[in-house]
């Protein structure tokens, strides 16, 4: 784990944007401190699963993650460039992690992509009406918990009722999201971490602009 990693799980919010801004300045690659500051996300999920943090800490912790990426995303608009694509994401109607999802939204921003965040337990209309309002292709539905599969499959069976379930490709994610929850839910693509998630986004924009 490194300092600035560390310094996140451990909630030390003015020492991890001043390490932020030193590294920043000092050239350091956005996207590196980005997956450091993820690592850091990570130690705090597992501190919460394991008792030693409460809501009260996750919350923290995105508002800091929340800070380091506002701190970044000037710094990578040179290399993301215009907009690639819009995309819709949320966690799953049920689940209301939400740690995954933002370190999700973090790096698709900072490839260039324009995110529509619905937040936690969404409904699955409330993604049928962003992306219809939003014009958006691509959907992402997080999910941390196996009772909030049924809302995976009900969120895809939304878009099909809607009649506009050929016009969005659907990826979902989550510890305990798999090959056979993607079928059970009929879904288009399981991202298995933030990175995935983004070259899946990339790959359905190639399949949308042939």
């Amino acid at each position: 784990m490194t300092l600035l990693g560390q310094l996140l799980a451990d909630l030390q919010e003015e020492k991890v944007l001043n390490e932020v801004r030193a590294q920043l300045a000092a050239g350091k690659d956005p996207l590196q401190i980005i997956e450091e500051c993820r690592q850091g996300m990570q130690l705090v999920g597992e501190r919460f699963e394991q008792k030693e943090y409460f809501v009260s800490d996750l919350v923290m912790s995105a508002a800091i993650f929340s800070q380091v990426t506002e701190l970044i995303a000037p710094h990578l608009k040179g290399e993301a460039g215009g907009p690639k694509g819009k995309v819709v994401i949320g966690t799953a109607k049920g689940d209301i992690h939400d740690i995954g999802k933002n370190i999700v939204i973090a790096m698709l921003q900072c490839h260039g992509y324009e995110v529509i965040d619905l937040g936690v337990d969404v409904e699955p209309q409330k993604f049928v009406d962003a992306v219809r309002e939003s014009g958006a292709g691509i959907v992402g539905i997080s999910c941390l918990l196996t009772v909030a599969f049924p809302a995976l499959k009900e969120t895809v069976d939304a878009f099909v009722e809607a009649g506009i379930r050929d016009r969005v490709k659907i990826m979902i994610g989550g510890a305990p999201v798999n090959e056979k929850v993607k079928e059970y839910a009929g879904a288009d693509a399981v991202g298995r971490d933030a990175m995935a998630a983004v070259n899946l986004a990339r790959e359905f924009l190639k399949v949308f602009s042939k």
